[in-house]
C-alpha cells in the first residue's frame, strides 16, 4: 500500500474547524450544506497539494505524511504549525482622518485594507482607530478532519493538478525528456510563479524538468 511522504502529489478532502466547532474552511459540499454554510460561488471538491511545498499549513502537511489512500484522520494543529501566534505589534492605532480621506466611516468589526494589508477595526475613539492586522486565526488551535483521496503519480496529471490549485485548467500537457509543454490560459502575472512551482516539484522518472512552455490557443470570432 502506498504511504504518503514529502514531495508527493496528493488529493485531499478536509474540514477545518476551531475548538468551538466553528468551520472556517472546507472542501466538502455535503458538510457545507449540512452546516448551512454552503456558498454557491465556491467550488467544492478534493484539492491537490504537494506535501512539504507549502500548499497547506505546516501542521496539515505533517498530518498528511504517512497516510494511505482512503485513510481518514483528525489532526489537531497548534498555532505554531497553523497561522502563528498573535503579535502585539500587528495591532495599530491610526488617525481617523485616514479613513475620511477614503470616504470610509470606520466601525468596530469592519474589515479594512491598507495597501493590501487587511485588518479588523477593534475600536474607534476620539479620532483614533485601533486596527488588528493579525490573521483572525492567529493564536488559535485548529482541528482538521482530513481524508486522503489519492496519490497523483503521472507527471502530466501532476502538472494539471498544480494548475487546478491556482484555479486554472490545462487542455493538454506534453512531457518530453526535460521539458513540459502546457496548453492553458495562464495569466501573465502568475506565469512565472506557476512555472517555478512545476520546475521545483514535477519529476518525470525521478528527474526534474528543465523547461516549461505555455501555449495559448486563440480562435477566430464567428461571423
Amino acid at each position: 500500500m502506498v504511504v504518503m511522504e514529502k514531495g508527493d502529489f496528493v488529493r485531499i478532502d478536509y474540514v477545518g474547524k476551531l475548538e468551538s466547532g466553528e468551520i472556517f474552511d472546507l472542501t466538502r459540499e455535503d458538510v457545507a450544506k449540512k452546516e448551512k454554510i454552503y456558498n454557491e460561488k465556491m467550488k467544492y471538491g478534493p484539492v491537490s497539494v504537494v506535501i512539504g511545498s507549502g500548499f497547506v499549513l505546516p501542521g496539515l502537511e505533517k498530518a498528511l505524511e504517512g497516510m494511505k489512500p482512503g485513510d481518514k484522520k483528525t489532526a489537531i494543529i497548534e498555532p505554531a504549525d497553523g497561522f502563528g501566534q498573535r503579535k502585539a505589534d500587528m495591532v495599530k492605532t491610526v488617525n481617523s482622518k485616514v479613513f475620511g480621506d477614503g470616504n470610509v466611516d470606520p466601525r468596530p468589526g469592519m474589515i479594512v485594507d491598507f495597501s493590501g494589508l487587511k485588518g479588523r477595526v477593534q475600536s474607534v475613539s476620539s479620532g483614533r482607530v485601533t486596527v488588528d492586522f493579525n490573521n483572525p486565526l492567529a493564536g488559535k488551535k485548529l482541528i482538521y478532519d482530513v481524508e486522503m483521496k489519492e496519490k497523483i503519480e503521472k507527471a502530466d496529471e501532476q502538472i494539471k493538478s498544480l494548475l487546478e490549485f491556482f484555479g486554472l485548467r490545462a487542455s493538454a500537457v506534453t512531457i518530453s525528456t526535460d521539458a513540459a509543454d502546457i496548453e492553458a490560459d495562464v495569466p501573465a502575472e502568475i506565469r512565472k510563479k506557476i512555472a517555478e512551482t512545476i520546475l521545483g516539484n514535477v519529476k518525470p522518472d525521478g528527474k526534474k524538468l528543465q523547461k516549461v512552455r505555455f501555449a495559448q490557443t486563440f480562435e477566430a470570432k464567428k461571423a
